[in-house]
């Protein structure tokens, strides 16, 4: 089985998590997703890291995406995790605001191209890595990133993405390096400039390079 390729149906799956079964597909229909996952239960980046996402989960849920992780323990297991990501990362309830998916047999790590070989767990079975899947309305990966298990992944930058991936779904633009909402954006090369004229009524602007071609063209945020 081969990881998923960008622009491709994301795989459905039947799985139990922490907040009851769900199939993929009906659970994520509608919006856009993320499915990221973690090493192990009790570990303590994956910690810090579900607590940082509960504690971004309005930001999420404001743009109309929909979450869950994924690590290779049983539901029993994610369930005592949970009050100790609770307690641990001061947050309010008793539960998460996102389910965590059971995998104990590691077939969707499998299945999805999860595995770190380089982290073993008591075992000597390999660990997860650090997979984020970005998920859009038809169900198509627009979005991967993979870091090892030794390194915690930072979730403004997965709150920039989600900006620029639902811009650029919608308009002729694309985000250039370090882009946060309300920057310029750059007209899409494939846009003529009688066709950014008329789509960007704020007007856009051409960086002059030693080469003279105008390709570098640069406009507000449409959404401002």
């Amino acid at each position: 089985t081969r990881p998923p390729i960008l622009g491709e149906e994301f795989i459905d799956f039947n799985v139990d998590t922490s907040q009851g079964p769900i199939q993929w597909h009906n659970y994520i229909k509608g919006s856009w997703a993320i499915l990221f996952s973690h090493p192990a239960d009790y570990t303590p980046v994956c910690t810090t890291e579900l607590g940082t996402v509960a504690k971004y989960s309005a930001e999420f849920k404001k743009r109309n995406v929909k979450l869950a992780a994924i690590s290779c323990n049983d539901v029993d297991s994610h369930k005592g995790w949970i009050k100790d990501i609770i307690a641990s990362q001061n947050l309010p309830g008793v539960d998460l605001p996102f389910p965590i998916i059971s995998d104990p047999k590691r077939e969707l790590a499998v299945a999805l191209g999860m595995l770190d070989p380089e982290e073993k767990d008591s075992k000597g079975l390999p660990m997860t890595a650090r997979a984020v899947f970005i998920i859009n309305p038809e169900k198509k990966l627009a979005l991967s990133l993979l870091y090892p298990a030794t390194t915690g992944r930072n979730f403004d930058e997965i709150i920039r993405v989600i900006d620029s991936l639902q811009l650029t779904a919608n308009q002729k633009v694309a985000t250039p390096a370090n882009w946060k909402g309300g920057d310029e954006c750059m007209v899409i090369p494939s846009l003529s400039d009688e066709e950014a004229t008329a789509k960007f009524p704020k007007g856009f602007k051409k960086v002059d390079v030693p080469s003279g071609k105008g390709y570098i063209r640069l406009t507000p945020d449409p959404r401002d």
